[in-house]
């Protein structure tokens, strides 16, 4: 029997032992992977604007200015003009025009205020008397058993305080006013961050919409695109009443006599944007002032009337002819809005608080949406054998 011969044994490869390729990741994302990429990224934008709501309040500023000027600047850039050029233009249109009417008003406004701080000892006690006298001649109407002595005093001490708050709150907010806003952050910074984001605003979100999801991306499109209609809509409303009212309640009341009307009408305009709360604001203050400075209830009709022309002008005008049914948001939602962001940020959260209600009543939509077409809601109720 013989034997095959023996076959000589492979030499040692020299250098490292060959390694097999890693695994194939997978090809699609599993469900606690989406949920941690959302609660990852809202938890971090929570976070920076905690950490940095000091700084950032000029940058969102200008992000609204960018906001409300890139239709325009998209326009001129049809017609030929140059992207970097438009820009450059229309911020220099806006802070030409924003100090002009800075150098026009400021001065008037504190020589009222002036008036207020010298007058309003007086005020007080005309506004007293006059509310003594409509006291009396309700108690002689409806007799003492519904008005008595103690009502008039609380009534007429509560006017008074309210008068005196408001000459001290006005008088801090006009005299502190370039502390407030700070004329550097305001003159320098959002004018400049304001043109590089109008610049490039298109190019910028091209790039957000390309690092969107590609499994929600058009879901996402749609819904930024509600979102951006609903905000444009009532930010352009409001922006239309808080100038129009500013402007006819400043010219009303200055017509009507009243010593700050220009201050007054300004602020009411100026806090239209909360819905009611401005206009109700500077109808008190208006009020009183009246009954401060007049003395007899004749004026003072003529005060209110004007408050009254200006809201049928608001509610019947304004928002049914130029916006229609293009605002959906809530006055009420707006509101609580509002006051969330400017607790839990001041001043920046006021800013962040429209776009980010506007946001999320989008996103409230659509799930509601969802569920009325889910089996959630259409799934017939069972019935008893």
């Amino acid at each position: 029997m013989t034997r095959s011969p023996t076959l000589p044994e492979p030499a040692a490869r020299s250098g490292p032992p060959a390694r097999f390729p890693p695994p194939a990741a997978p090809r699609t994302a599993t469900r606690r992977q989406r949920i941690a990429l959302v609660v990852g990224f809202a938890g971090t934008l929570l976070f920076c604007l905690w950490m940095f709501q000091g700084i950032l309040t000029p940058f969102v500023l200008a992000a609204v200015i960018a906001y409300f000027l890139d239709p325009v600047a998209t326009r001129l850039s049809r017609l030929g003009v140059r992207r970097s050029f438009a820009a450059f233009l229309l911020i220099f249109v806006l802070m030409a025009a924003t100090l002009i009417a800075a150098l026009l008003f400021y001065p008037m406004i504190l020589a009222q205020i002036g008036i207020l701080v010298q007058r309003l000892p007086a005020y007080i006690a005309s506004v007293g008397a006059l509310l003594r006298d409509g006291l009396e001649r309700l108690e002689e109407a409806l007799g003492p058993e519904m008005v008595d002595q103690q009502l008039r005093d609380l009534a007429i001490n509560q006017a008074g305080s309210m008068l005196a708050w408001l000459g001290t709150a006005t008088t801090r907010i006009i005299g502190g006013g370039l502390a407030l806003f700070q004329v550097f952050t305001l003159v320098v910074v959002v004018p400049v961050v304001a043109f590089y984001l109008l610049r490039d605003w298109q190019g910028m979100l091209a790039r957000l919409e390309s690092w969107l999801p590609r499994r929600n991306a058009a879901v996402l499109r749609q819904l930024a695109r509600d979102a951006d209609r609903v905000m444009s809509a009532w930010l352009r409303g409001q922006l239309i009443c808080c100038a129009a009212l500013g402007i006819f309640y400043a010219i009303a009341l200055q017509i009507a006599g009243l010593e700050l009307g220009l201050t007054v009408g300004l602020m009411a305009g100026v806090l239209t944007f909360i819905p009611y709360v401005g206009s109700l604001t500077g109808f008190v203050a208006a009020v009183l002032l009246a009954m401060g400075q007049f003395g007899t209830w004749n004026e003072v009709l003529v005060i209110v009337g004007i408050f009254v022309v200006g809201q049928t002008v608001e509610g019947y005008v304004i928002y049914p002819y130029l916006l229609g049914d293009r605002v959906e948001l809530h006055a009420v939602w707006v509101i609580f809005a509002l006051f969330a962001g400017g607790v839990a940020f001041g001043f920046l959260g006021v800013l962040l608080a429209v776009p980010m209600a506007a946001a999320l009543g989008v996103v409230a939509r659509y799930w509601l949406r969802r569920y009325l077409e889910s089996p959630l809601y259409l799934d017939p109720p069972r019935t008893g054998s």
